[in-house]
């Protein structure tokens, strides 16, 4: 089969970055691409499959054929002022749409900015979404290419077509004349076209993974004789799984579920485990939804050409060899999913180790597990097959069900973005768990995370934390790959997505938020008959920053009732919010006990762990805490058997009051965010904020991004960014009005005078030099000059300390009211975006890494966390006595840089330090501000699946 992708990709002037790969409505994928004069013979082919209806609605009369003069205008374009985009399926057209840049009065023109566009979509591939997916991207297009607006025709009769243009949420104008419906809409993005394109994208993305989770066929290519081969491994767990579900002949008049056997070599008439075994695919007499491939590497192209050809929509692709080889691999990786997504279908994998639904009513288990979890709410992820069995081992051990699995591999194409639009709809899912190492989208996961947290848990163990390193065959773009370790905290705070640091951790946290109320805030009691134990509770929850009672010990003595009374007694009580119950075996008369001369312990088979009253006890205040909405956990030393006892009851139990702890800690802040997102949705906003010239520096960041030193920049190792001089940085940041305190240059003693003069005393004398700036440490800063025979000693000691006033670069700076030093700057990650960071200034910042982050745009409730998610934060609020600081100052700053890098996106980095805060106002002592090019928001175009 010829890929569509690489259709004519030498003409001259060819646009191939208008190539990109798409979702569909239904799930299904498509390419979209421009039309070429190769392109004449699927044209015409597309054309005669549309129907007389589709074609009188494009043309406003009868048009059974094109003539060779329109197959040429439809198929020759210069790609600025007419082009063609076409919507290619298997090699063949399935859609097309063209616009031509028009003057005034709607005759072609070169220099016009509207443009008249027209769509046509075969009939049997209409209510696909197919004619919104090209509107999007011919859009783009048209922007790249100057138009701003398009104008459209359309008769009143064909309202599909009508509604796709007015459900685009662009800003339209419509009128009628002459039976026709004119259509006239601007192509810059807003508000509600960007909702809309983002709400298309999750439909589809959700109802791909839905597709390949549900299907009513499965196909396993690559079965062996051998039992003990990957391949029979797959056929013999699907079929041993689900008996009930599947039968293993295709009959038309039932459609039941199908398992079929394929192996290029079987002879004629070869049984394996009871299913017939074909040599192909296409030898099978039904349809298949899902192909399991299990062949070597170099077998695989084959495969899916004729996986494709029968109309598969998924492949779950086991097979090894691609990218975590090296970089042939990875081109043979990038030539796999190009030749699925082309004949419309999604890749699980390479190297994956399967995916797993337990749905009753269509289970699935097209994976190496040999057995299908438990039914449960807990939807997982993971990036690596290893670590997916020990997930699988892991909530098999504590009892917990799974709604669905995956474990993808090399993630090439299908990814967790798709799995979290998917279980956002899926209601038998929870609770997520992730299992990441690599961020494809880091910015899309940001969003498609956020929305789903604000209705289910999303728990994640980040591989890779320290060394940042990337795993052999992982597809991510090259601005993902260093992605900060203080990024990717900031990404998950924003999102509202809990990050645990170990796979215990994982389900210890996911355990309590599946089974337990989310705890209205932090306060927490702690009941128990270990006095040590609730010792060890409290100081752990010191530590999680939760805020516990004195813990109520009822001696090892306690009986059931006893549990039964103070548990009550601490959820009744409304300065509780949460309870931890703790127990140890009671000593002398259970676990630990003398008989006949000896000491039992908890595995002698005459002795019991637990008393059983106190897990009836545990279970009835279960059922009270659920009441009440306060979750209910218990921390146990050595009671066994007391787990199993609680799980009917939903009453997570630890064995270690630390893991008890961090567990309700996470819960804690899930349910703190949920609220405060909750609230920030009806509450939080960008103030408008005076003295904001936008044009004024865009123009400033353009001229500085025309210089002769800018277009040397482009050139350089590390990109193009710049470092503006201090006097455009300044005059930048003023645009905003972010005011710098000023500073003039004391090359030696006389200037430093004047300048100190021109100022006004008391002034501080110090080095920017860059090995020196901000580090007072060095002796490189004086400070309370107030006289001229003050100043000129310290230019002469700075002098010499520096090695010359010259190559220190000293300046002289009014002095700054005394205050706290702090350190402000906006980064933007090419694979986040821009970043917000707030710190104190010197050793908590620099040594400490004493940093909060906020993603911009940040609202005027983002900036005040900020402020007081640092360590160091009661330094601000009045530390042992000192005056406060004025915070709402420093907030008013953190938004004004805020909005600065997100009106100007070509500014690179900002950063103000220090920035001293002062009991009444603030001064900006140091200011550094780089601009580079813009950068291209992948976010923001028309949806494309990722071509890594």
């Amino acid at each position: 089969m010829e890929d569509p992708a690489v259709v004519n990709p030498a003409q001259p002037d060819y646009p191939q970055h208008w190539e990109a790969d798409v979702l569909l409505r239904d799930g299904g994928t498509a390419r979209i691409r421009p039309i070429t004069p190769d392109d004449a013979g699927r044209l015409v082919e597309f054309y005669e499959q549309v129907s007389d209806q589709s074609k009188y609605f494009r043309f406003f009369a009868p048009y059974p054929r094109l003539s060779d003069k329109d197959v040429r205008r439809f198929t020759h374009h210069d790609f600025v002022n007419r082009v063609g985009l076409a919507v290619v399926v298997r090699d063949h057209f399935i859609a097309t749409v063209r616009y031509d840049r028009i003057d005034a009065e709607g005759r072609p023109c070169e220099h016009g900015t509207d443009a008249e566009v027209a769509f046509l979509v075969q009939d049997a591939h209409q209510g696909r979404g197919v004619a919104s997916a090209l509107l999007e991207h011919i859009a783009a297009v048209a922007q790249e290419r100057g138009i701003r607006r398009f104008q459209a025709e359309v008769l009143p009769e064909n309202r599909k077509m009508v509604k796709v243009f007015t459900d685009a949420g662009y800003t339209q104008r419509r009128s009628f004349a002459d039976g026709v419906v004119h259509l006239e809409f601007d192509l810059e993005q807003t508000d509600r076209s960007l909702a809309v394109m983002r709400a298309r994208e999750h439909r589809a993305e959700a109802r791909s993974v839905q597709r390949l989770l549900t299907p009513r066929s499965v196909a396993v290519i690559g079965v062996s004789r051998n039992p003990q081969t990957v391949g029979r491994a797959l056929l013999r767990d699907l079929l041993g799984s689900f008996d009930a579900g599947f039968e293993s002949r295709y009959e038309p008049e039932r459609a039941p579920r199908a398992v079929y056997a394929v192996n290029r070599s079987a002879p004629p008439g070869t049984e394996l485990d009871g299913i017939p075994v074909h040599r192909s695919v296409l030898d099978i007499p039904g349809p298949v939804d899902l192909a399991v491939i299990a062949v070597p590497e170099g077998a695989v192209p084959a495969a899916v050409a004729e996986c494709g050809a029968h109309g598969v929509q998924g492949l779950v692709v086991v097979t090894a060899g691609y990218a975590e080889t090296g970089p042939e691999g990875r081109d043979r990786q990038r030539a796999l999913v190009r030749q699925a997504r082309a004949a419309g279908m999604r890749v699980i994998g390479p190297n994956a180790f399967g995916l797993i639904n337990t749905d009753p009513d269509l289970p699935l288990n097209a994976s190496l597990a040999p057995h299908l979890p438990d039914r449960g709410g807990f939807g997982i992820f993971c990036q690596s097959g290893a670590i997916g069995v020990a997930l699988l081992e892991a909530a098999h051990r504590r009892g917990l069900g799974v709604s669905s699995f995956a474990s993808v591999g090399n993630r090439s194409d299908v990814s967790g973005n798709d799995f979290l639009q998917y279980w956002a709809e899926d209601d038998a899912t929870e609770v997520v768990l992730l299992y990441l190492e690599s961020f494809g989208n880091p910015r899309k996961f940001t969003r498609i995370a956020r929305r789903l947290a604000a209705a289910k848990p999303v728990v994640v163990v980040k591989g890779a934390r320290h060394t940042g390193s990337l795993p052999p065959g992982h597809a991510v773009p090259a601005t993902a790959t260093g992605l900060r370790d203080a990024t990717v905290d900031a990404l998950f705070e924003q999102a509202g997505v809990t990050r645990v640091a170990t796979i215990t951790e994982l389900f210890d946290t996911g355990e309590l938020l599946a089974q337990q109320p989310l705890p209205p805030g932090d306060r927490v009691a702690v009941v128990g008959n270990s006095d040590s134990l609730g010792l060890l509770t409290y100081d752990a929850c010191l530590s999680a920053g939760l805020r516990p009672c004195t813990p109520v010990d009822l001696t090892t003595a306690a009986t059931g009732e006893n549990f039964r009374i103070a548990l009550d007694v601490a959820l009744s009580n409304p300065a509780v919010d949460a309870v931890i119950a703790v127990a140890i075996p009671p000593i002398g008369t259970s676990a630990h006990a003398f008989m006949g001369g000896r000491l039992t312990g908890p595995d002698d088979p005459e002795m019991g762990s637990d008393d059983p009253e106190i897990a009836t006890a545990l279970l009835d205040a279960g059922e009270r805490a659920r009441e009440l909405g306060k979750p209910l956990v218990l921390a146990h030393l050595a009671l066994t058997d007391l787990p199993p006892r609680l799980r009917p009851g939903g009453i997570p139990a630890y064995a270690a009051p630390e893991r008890a702890v961090r567990a309700l800690a996470h819960a804690v802040h899930y349910a703190e965010w949920r609220r405060r997102t909750a609230e920030a949705e009806e509450t939080a906003r960008v103030p408008d904020l005076d003295r904001i010239d936008e044009p004024g520096a865009r123009a400033l960041v353009a001229a500085a991004l025309r210089t002769r030193a800018a277009v040397a920049a482009r050139t350089q190792p590390g990109g193009a960014r710049i470092t503006l001089p201090d006097t455009e940085a300044r005059a930048l940041l003023d645009r905003y009005g972010i005011d710098v305190s000023p500073t003039l240059p004391a090359p030696d003693e006389e200037a430093a005078v004047r300048a100190a003069e021109q100022l006004g005393y008391p002034v501080a004398l110090k080095a920017t030099a860059p090995h020196l700036r901000h580090r007072p440490d060095l002796g490189s800063v004086r400070l309370d000059l107030t006289g001229e025979p003050g100043l000129r000693r310290a230019h002469r000691e700075l002098d010499a300390l520096l090695g010359g006033a010259a190559g220190a670069q000293l300046v002289v700076q009014r002095l700054a009211p005394r205050g706290v030093d702090t350190v402000i700057g906006a980064t933007v990650d090419p694979a986040v975006g821009a970043i917000l960071s707030f710190g104190l200034a010197g050793a908590p910042a620099e040594l400490l890494g004493d940093m909060a982050h906020r993603l911009v745009p940040a609202t005027d409730q983002d900036v005040a966390g900020l402020i007081r998610e640092v360590r160091a934060a009661p330094l601000l609020f009045g530390w042992r006595g000192a005056e406060a600081v004025d915070t709402a100052a420093l907030e008013e700053l953190l938004l004004r840089v805020s909005q600065l890098v997100d009106d100007v996106p070509e500014i690179a980095s900002v950063d103000l330090e220090p920035v001293v805060v002062a009991p009444h106002g603030l001064a900006i002592l140091g200011a550094r501000v780089r601009v580079a090019p813009l950068p291209v928001r992948s976010d923001l175009g028309p949806r494309a699946m990722s071509t890594l």
